[in-house]
């Protein structure tokens, strides 16, 4: 299954990747410490020299059966084609094979007839070296990321392993674009959600990062720019597993971590070193990211919190939904309050602030409906409840996710557990469904339009495949909306 969904910004990740250094000795050593490669504590040199007997054994009775079977062909072939059999053999008497790698001094087998010329090394020979050059030519190509792909990052599980695939998107003038993975990157634990971030954490800059929730109480942040890592460049929060006296394993958690599954993350692209997170313990907090620690830490949420959201005009201010059935609103400009809360009917799935304006939002929840609202009706005096703007009924199931288009107002997509992905004209607090589709994903847990090529939805499902639905093919959207698709493209 795609349980997240996250747009590169193009230009940003590097034409051609680096590539992870082994790790060293030391770091192996340390990992073995750490438990993070497991060595079985029952295997021992006698275990091995069992299996290896195993094997021997395993070995002579193919080789025997081997040699049963071609006496047995032999015997066969002799008894049914005596004639062409003794042709066979005395062909091979004529090739002499037996002695076929004696040296011959009157035959130069591929000889040019340039004699004894030859290159002392492979570097001076120019048919190798163009060979090679092709080679490494063909291999940097395949590598290659350019300017104008776009680059798309799934967290996937499949069998039990779980990793994020990182997919080059190439739009072409054919009916087909091509989508390829072009590397992936294992992990430790399920992967919930993610966020894309540019902080510099290694320096300069800009970086290209990624950060991952999982069901771990850690936050993993890997570098999108290095392929073959074996671990993050950085972790915030976590546990770390020890004994105690009487050999028991404990649970001890790092400073300022969850200590429950990661469940939604969101990156603030004004102050680009700041990410928030929502965590099962019920809490949400902000991470300092280029220090690697905890700032602040929230428990307004009486029960686990799915969703953070920062909104886009004014940065101090952050959303948080919970499956206590309510959205809290936290302004960082003034934290002594005690922000603004909003009562919904059932479990908070996802939430999005409208990034055309700095006082609307969405709501989706697990009864199937979108809620929205408008800030300015929020009200200080929690026992009074703001009423939504509008409620729409908008599937049959949970809806998981929910994303606005960047640059055409009122037009946000809804993804399902009832398999289907639908658009939406919330055009004067009015909602009505322009297109739907079932993208064959089978239950729909993340869409997200694009930030530069803004009608490509990208839709991730229990089935694992990614689908990338060109919104503007669709009558009714080219209608609506195709007018904006040549305006200016927002940044990134």
């Amino acid at each position: 299954m795609i349980s997240a969904i996250s747009w590169v910004p193009k230009g940003v990740s590097k034409p051609v990747p680096d590539v992870a250094e082994p790790p060293s000795k030391e770091e192996i050593e340390e990992l073995i410490k750490s438990g993070a490669l497991q060595q079985s504590e029952d295997g021992g040199s006698e275990d091995g020299d069992d299996s290896m007997n195993v094997e021997d054994e395993k070995e002579n009775d193919q080789v025997a059966h081997a040699v049963a079977v071609a006496e047995a062909i032999g015997s066969t072939s002799k008894n049914k084609s005596g004639s062409q059999l003794e042709d066979v053999t005395d062909g091979l008497k004529e090739l002499d094979m037996d002695h076929y790698d004696e040296e011959d001094d009157g035959i130069e087998l591929f000889s040019s007839g340039l004699g004894d010329l030859y290159y002392p090394s492979n570097e001076m020979d120019p048919y190798l070296n163009d060979k090679n050059d092709d080679d490494d030519s063909e291999d940097l190509d395949d590598m290659a990321i350019k300017p104008m792909d776009a680059v798309i990052v799934c967290a996937r599980n499949e069998d039990d392993v779980s990793h994020l695939e990182v997919y080059i998107y190439e739009e072409t003038d054919e009916v087909d674009s091509n989508m390829y993975v072009h590397h992936d990157i294992i992990l430790s634990a399920f992967p919930l959600c993610t966020a894309w971030l540019d902080c510099p954490i290694k320096g300069g800059e800009k970086g290209n990062f990624i950060a991952v929730g999982s069901m771990e109480p850690s936050i993993e942040i890997w570098d999108l720019d290095v392929v073959d890592e074996v671990q993050p460049c950085m972790i915030l929060g976590g546990a770390d597993e020890k004994k105690n006296k009487k050999g028991k394993k404990k649970l001890k958690y790092k400073e300022g971590s969850h200590t429950g599954a990661v469940l939604g993350l969101a990156w603030n692209k004004e102050y680009r070193n700041i990410l928030a997170s929502a965590s099962a313990d019920k809490q949400v907090k902000i991470w300092d990211v280029a220090a690697g620690k905890c700032d602040i830490t929230m428990e307004h949420h009486q029960d686990k919190v799915q969703a953070v959201a920062w909104n886009h005009h004014v940065p101090q201010v952050l959303l948080s939904g919970s499956f206590d059935r309510s959205v809290v609103m936290k302004d960082g400009r003034v934290p002594s309050h005690s922000g603004f809360r909003w009562s919904v009917m059932a479990d908070v799935e996802s939430l999005t602030w409208d990034p055309h304006t700095e006082h609307s939002f969405v709501v989706s929840l697990e009864d199937g409906t979108v809620r929205g609202y408008d800030i300015r009706a929020a009200k200080s005096d929690q026992s009074s409840e703001s009423q939504p703007s509008f409620t729409l009924h908008a599937h049959d199931k949970a809806v998981c996710t929910v994303s606005y288009n960047p640059v055409a107002p009122n037009l946000l997509a809804t993804g399902s557990t009832d398999k289907m992905v639908k658009l939406w004209d919330l055009s004067n607090n009015q909602p009505s469904c322009v297109a739907s589709q079932n993208p064959k994903a089978g239950a729909v847990f993340s869409v997200s339009f694009s930030g530069d090529n803004p009608f490509l939805l990208a839709i991730g499902g229990s089935k694992g495949k990614l689908q990338v639905w060109d919104t503007l093919s669709d009558a009714t959207v080219s209608r609506k909306f195709g007018n904006y698709s040549q305006h200016n493209k927002p940044k990134a």
